[in-house]
């Protein structure tokens, strides 16, 4: 029976339980890694010793043999050594967080099966800058652009396009007074540009603001599309960035066919970062043009899963798991 390493935490939600089963349906093993309980509850070990490499995983329920692993799914890596800060002497936390990270991205890279996801996969997919260079390289539309620490650069980008909106290239919150506030889309109106020599301290990115016929998140798996939209302009809060509004929006969107050229332009680009998974944005302008935006390596599908017949995002993800459908094969030393 092949077994299958999905790679995730405690708190993440039920997509995963849709992808299990899908992969028990196809005869395959589900072996379940919660990085926020690695190193006080699981224990990962990878040994060489008489020409042989043995990985095991160790968890409080059993005690898994990993080397003959077929694929993993490296879904999400969030709380990496929780609760390892309350047991250990805080000079010693960093060195061993450091260990940690770097025995458990060590195994992710190494292992010798194919993986929907990667760490070294997910860090070149945070470069926002390449992700539009490729775009417009094979032939997608993306926005004017301007990414700088430079607040002069920043001002004449903004007179220049009049309607500008201003982005962070990561997902991030800023806590004050116990409170989250996600980092979202905005938009730079003229009378701003003085706060922008803040930008010395920290670069942001900036594009010409695509008037909205339409939104599109396209999730794709192996060579399936799976494209959906939603009228973003008819709710005030999602006007500029849906994800404000986005609980609301949950039940909003509407499955779609892409144009073919933009579908095989959107396969290619999967292509050219030899991926199988990428959650991607587009912006359908009022001409019908389709403006490129950004693919999010793991982004969140379960929402879209839930308003297809029979989760087939998670039936799609499975099957490329267990080599059922079509895949990039990126086994480490095949």
């Amino acid at each position: 029976m092949d077994k299958i390493l999905i790679i995730t935490h405690t708190a993440d939600n039920f997509s995963i339980e849709k992808v299990t089963e899908y992969i028990e349906k196809n005869n395959a093993e589900v072996i379940r890694f919660d990085v926020d309980l690695y190193p006080l509850q699981n224990k990962l070990s990878t040994i060489f010793q008489d020409g042989e490499w043995v990985s095991v995983l160790e968890t409080a329920d059993a005690q898994y043999r990993l080397e003959d692993i077929s694929s993993i799914w490296y879904r999400r890596a969030y709380n990496i050594g929780k609760g390892l800060k309350e047991e250990l002497d805080s000079k010693f936390y960093g060195a061993a967080m450091g260990e940690i990270r770097n025995t458990l991205f060590g195994f992710f890279e190494s292992v010798d099966a194919y993986s929907l996801g990667k760490p070294s996969i997910y860090r070149r997919l945070d470069s926002k800058e390449e992700q539009l260079k490729i775009a417009t390289k094979i032939g997608l539309n993306v926005p004017e652009t301007c990414i700088t620490n430079n607040a002069e650069e920043a001002r004449q980008f903004i007179l220049k396009h009049k309607n500008v909106v201003a982005k962070m290239q990561t997902g991030f919150a800023i806590y004050e007074d116990g409170v989250e506030n996600v980092v979202f889309t905005n938009v730079v109106s003229e009378d701003k540009l003085e706060e922008l020599d803040s930008l010395l301290y920290c670069p942001m990115q900036f594009q010409r603001m695509i008037e909205k016929k339409r939104e599109l998140r396209v999730t794709i798996v192996g060579r399936e599309v799976y494209a959906f939209e939603i009228d973003s302009q008819q709710f005030e809060d999602a006007k500029v960035d849906w994800r404000k509004d986005g609980i609301n929006l949950l039940d909003k969107w509407s499955r779609i066919e892409l144009p073919a050229d933009i579908e095989e332009k959107l396969l290619e680009l999967l292509d050219v970062y030899h991926v199988d998974y990428g959650a991607i944005d587009i912006i359908v302008s009022p001409e019908d043009e389709y403006y490129f935006i950004e693919i999010n390596a793991a982004g969140e599908f379960f929402w879209l899963d839930n308003l297809t017949e029979g989760n087939q995002i998670s039936k799609s993800i499975a099957d490329v798991l267990c080599d059922k459908a079509p895949r990039r094969n990126n086994m480490v030393m095949a």
